[in-house]
């Protein structure tokens, strides 16, 4: 059981995101407490906190993904599926709802974002388990409907790229499937298995993958998402057309180039779909083939928060997880 009533977390309030305590939540039927050790930031955090205060949703603890241990099963848990103790690593809606990732504690669905911790992988490692990974999978599996690396696989190999292979999620596409990033990182994303790799700065970069093609390429990831990617991305798809996973809306320059959004936290409403792909993270994992994204262990836990979003929405993080331990935040008295 959480051992008192209140915990701190960075909720939003009128004048954006504070610093300060809020009560623990409880796991409702078919859910867990976390006790949280480590929590990543991702870009959807700064995004949804000026949405979260447009829509006065005021008191919502920001921050999606987390690791932690178990710290106590509620109601309808099936047997099995998770125990007290257990080291997890996920992601849940945070900032949209009161439950988020940057806090003492957070509830989880117990067989829907979240993994076991690789023995290998620390928990400030392990807290990037969440929206990158999940949409990685998603982007390849569901979108592009490639196979999985378990399933029997036929026809001749099929050339994927990604852009923007030195981002959070960009790095996980690239090791789960197996091409874009500024020079700085060429040798980051090559080792991450990555076989051909472009500056996206090039004004020429369209007619080079192409070329590296055989302007064959027909299915593509944009990890991006933003700016001039979308003219970018789908200009790089061959003469015959094809298909692009991306991860914000937005609408196709070409008619024969297919662009369909691909959501995380979509896996959480789905209890099949999402349970298929914990099950399908938990077996790579297990491979011990994957490595984490380069991780940035901010100061001061919690109270970093703040700045974090700042430095995030700034434009100054580039390949790497912003990340926070719990055990870092000063204290502050119960209210």
């Amino acid at each position: 059981m959480a051992p008192t009533k209140q915990q701190i977390a960075v909720y939003i309030t009128e004048t954006g995101p504070l610093f300060g305590r809020k009560d623990v939540p409880k796991p409702g039927p078919g859910q867990i407490l976390v006790k949280v050790v480590a929590a990543a930031q991702n870009p959807t955090d700064w995004k949804s906190v000026g949405r979260a205060l447009k829509a006065s949703k005021y008191g919502a603890i920001i921050g999606n993904d987390f690791a932690g241990t178990v710290e106590e099963l509620g109601p309808d848990v099936p047997a099995g599926v998770r125990t007290v103790g257990e080291r997890v690593g996920g992601f849940v809606l945070g900032t949209v709802s009161a439950n988020g990732s940057f806090a003492e504690y957070v509830v989880a669905e117990a067989d829907r974002g979240i993994v076991p911790i690789p023995e290998s992988w620390s928990f400030e490692e392990a807290a990037q388990l969440g929206v990158a990974p999940f949409t990685a999978m998603q982007c390849l599996h569901q979108t592009l409907e490639l196979p999985s690396p378990f399933e029997a696989r036929s026809g001749p190999q099929r050339t994927v790229l990604i852009w923007g292979g030195a981002s959070s999620v960009g790095q996980y596409v690239i090791q789960f499937a197996k091409l874009g990033a500024s020079p700085k990182n060429f040798d980051l994303v090559k080792g991450l298995g990555a076989d051909e790799v472009f500056d996206y700065r090039d004004e020429s970069i369209i007619e080079k993958i192409r070329a590296a093609t055989n302007n064959a390429l027909d299915i593509a990831v944009d990890t991006i998402s933003d700016g001039k990617t979308p003219e970018q991305v789908t200009g790089a798809i061959g003469d015959m057309g094809g298909r692009v996973a991306i991860i914000l809306l937005y609408e196709s320059p070409r008619p024969d180039v297919k662009v369909k959004y691909s959501a995380a936290p979509d896996l959480l409403k789905s209890e099949s779909n999402g349970r298929w792909y914990v099950d399908l993270l938990t077996k790579i994992l297990a491979t011990g083939k994957i490595k984490p994204n380069p991780v940035n262990i901010q100061s001061g836990g919690l109270v970093g928060v703040k700045g974090g979003l700042q430095y995030m929405q700034e434009g100054k993080v580039s390949a790497q997880k912003l990340t926070y331990r719990i055990a870092d935040t000063p204290d502050i008295p119960e209210l």
